[in-house]
Parts: C-alpha cells; structure tokens; sequence
C-alpha cells in the first residue's frame, strides 16, 4: 500500500501540479525534496533509536521496533495535511467540488488507515493506542484545510504542494523499503511468505484502482 501510495498518487500528482504551474526546473526538485524526505526519515529512525536508554535488549528491541509506528505516523500528518488543502481549496471553489474532493479522498483513505492500522498494531501498538494515534493524525487534516483558506491564491499552494508531496513521498519510501520490506524478507516459510506477497501486490492493486476515481 505505501509503495502504490508513492508511485501511484503522490509523485505522479507532484508531475501534474508541476506540469499545471509550469514552473522550470521542477523536476530537480521534486527530487531534491523525495530525497529530503527519505533522509529526514532516516535521521529520525536513528536519533530515537540512539535517545532510547533502554540496556535490556529484548526491551531496546521492541522499543526499536515501536519507532517504524512513530515514522508513519508522522508521515501520515503530512499525508493528512496535504488532504486538508485538497479540501479546503476545493471549497473555495465551488460546495459540489469540496463535496465530491472530500468522497474522493475518504474512498482514498479508508483501505489505506486499515493499512497503517495494522503497521501500527506490528509496531508494537495496543488497538487503542493504534485507534488514539491514527484519530488524532486525521485531525491535521483540519489544519490543512485551514492553511488553504489563508493562501491568497492558489499558485502559492501550488509552490507549497511541489515540497510537500515529494517530501512525503520520500517519508513513506523510506518506512516500506527500510522497515517493512526488510521485515518480508525474514519470513522463511513458503505458505506465509506467498501470503505477504499478495497481500503487497493486493495493496498495490487497491491503491492503483483508488487512482481512477
């Protein structure tokens, strides 16, 4: 599902809104930007790993392994935050637009909280800790909405989209190819391994179809 989000709705709206604008020279940053955020991801793994005092290994283990939900919820603030500015602005527009932007992405959202969700729950999160985490990341969403009533026009939310979107991008490649990937890969046993690899593909499919809407 994050690799389906990246490829499949991030960097190809990232394109779009560079191609829509116009603007030179977009393509170097959006690069810039996706790699900013695997490194900012990155940097994060680390210093929480190196701030946890913890000495018992079993115990510094799970604590490690609690910092991949940490990740992708801060990932998903800024998934969020971009959905907000989708809605807002697309009230200013017009009622029936906002409407139907906000069906869109809600159709958008559902298979995909399920899927953080359930990273969040492999991370070492109780469900209420899990449902706490992922209700007050929507939340964000509600900023987003109120930063695009504050834009005077919609060439400064462009501009702001063109680092958002990538950067979020590089966040959620970093969590799928560092943390979730590399977990995949330990499975040995072929009937669980198969398993994972359709649930992958399953969530690339539901993530390409989400794209047509």
């Amino acid at each position: 599902g994050l690799l389906g989000d990246v490829f499949l709705h991030l960097l190809p709206e990232t394109y779009q809104n560079m191609i829509d604008s116009g603007e030179e020279g977009g393509l170097g940053r959006i690069g810039i930007a996706v790699l900013t955020g695997i490194l900012t991801f990155l940097v994060l793994e680390k210093v929480l790993e190196m701030s946890n005092p913890t000495t018992n290994e079993e115990a510094m283990e799970k604590e490690n392994k609690k910092i991949v939900g940490y990740l992708k919820l801060f990932a998903n603030c800024t998934d969020n935050l971009l959905h907000g500015l989708a809605v807002g602005t697309s009230f200013l527009s017009s009622f029936r637009l906002g409407v139907t932007t906000t069906a869109a992405i809600l159709l958008h959202e559902i298979p995909h909280e399920f899927g953080d969700f359930a990273i969040l729950l492999k991370s070492g999160f109780d469900r209420w800790e899990a449902a706490k985490a992922q209700i007050s990341t929507a939340l964000v969403g509600l900023l987003g909405a109120l930063l695009a009533l504050a834009f005077e026009s919609s060439n400064d939310l462009e501009t702001l989209l063109m680092y958002i979107l990538p950067f979020t991008a590089g966040g959620f490649l970093n969590i799928a190819l560092v943390s979730v990937v590399p977990e995949l890969m330990q499975e040995k046993r072929p009937g669980p391994a198969l398993g994972q690899f359709l649930c992958v593909i399953g969530g690339i499919v539901a993530m390409s179809l989400l794209t047509m809407i």
